[in-house]
């Protein structure tokens, strides 16, 4: 009677840990909808105001060029991890954690490497390196515009300062619940187009090209900032979902495992006892 009491509490156990898988699951799948809508909305002019200051970057003279696209040589480098403040969500935060150890030592193993961490996973993973920067994970908290903005900002510094001469952002870009894109996407200096790339500028210019590219250029890589935290807090929520949905079935299969192997323990007991019964019962007739 042991193993039956042992069996229960195993199907107790695991029915309650796949009520708490399911009701995160929806939570998850709540919070997707929403995160979704503001990625998709966003991404065409983000996407479409880098292309024109692309664009724009490349028909001006070095000499007028944009302090922000100064190709240097790469002697520091700047990496902002972006993941999540919290975990249960498969692998999204250790792609993330895998790619930025890729890059530190192979593409950039001959540079300095600082972190930036965005998610106290990121922090959790570089800190003892006592190479992270900032730790910037409470914009989770109120995940707005003007709270990215801020963080733009003191990258932009960075790299006016020379204290970085490039910097990378390393993110899961969203692409469907069950979908992400690991993303290794240059922050700084500005990529221009080439100059042999088909663009189409023939517009008139007021006031000059120059000072449109400077006004404008602090708010595109503010914009590339909010898109790339935006791309991956609709990830996690993805990929936590999908994890939830996994770690259910699982949960739901092997509960059901447990009540077939505690039925067919239950009925081995009754029928011993039924053959003890039978079998005194033969004896004191004997």
């Amino acid at each position: 009677m042991a193993n039956l009491k042992e069996i229960r509490n195993r199907i107790s156990s695991v029915s309650s840990t796949m009520q708490i898988t399911s009701a995160m699951k929806m939570v998850s799948a709540a919070k997707l909808k929403k995160a979704q809508d503001a990625i998709t909305a966003m991404r065409p002019y983000s996407d479409k105001l880098t292309e024109l200051l692309q664009g724009l970057s490349a028909t001006l003279d070095a000499d007028s060029g944009s302090k922000f696209a100064d190709q240097r040589i790469v002697n520091k480098v700047l990496i902002v991890a972006i993941t999540s403040n919290r975990g249960l969500a498969g692998a999204f935060n250790s792609n993330i954690i895998k790619q930025v150890n890729f890059l530190v030592n192979n593409t950039y193993a001959n540079q300095e490497v600082s972190y930036l961490a965005i998610g106290k996973k990121a922090n959790d993973a570089f800190k003892k390196s006592n190479k992270v920067l900032s730790n910037k994970s409470a914009v989770y908290d109120d995940l707005t515009f003007e709270n990215v903005a801020d963080i733009a900002e003191m990258l932009m510094e960075q790299f006016l300062t020379h204290k970085a001469d490039k910097i990378v952002l390393v993110y899961n870009k969203f692409k469907n619940a069950a979908t992400q894109e690991i993303m290794n996407e240059q922050f700084l200096p500005i990529v221009p187009i080439e100059k042999d790339a088909n663009v189409n500028l023939d517009y008139i210019f007021e006031p000059s090209k120059a000072e449109i590219v400077e006004q404008l250029i602090p708010k595109s890589l503010k914009t590339q900032l909010y898109k790339a935290i935006r791309d991956s807090f609709a990830s996690e929520h993805g990929a936590r979902m999908t994890a939830m949905h996994k770690a259910t079935d699982n949960a739901t299969e092997l509960r059901d495992q447990l009540k077939l192997t505690y039925n067919k323990a239950r009925q081995a007991a009754i029928t011993n006892e039924i053959l003890e019964i039978v079998g005194g019962a033969e004896a004191l007739n004997n």
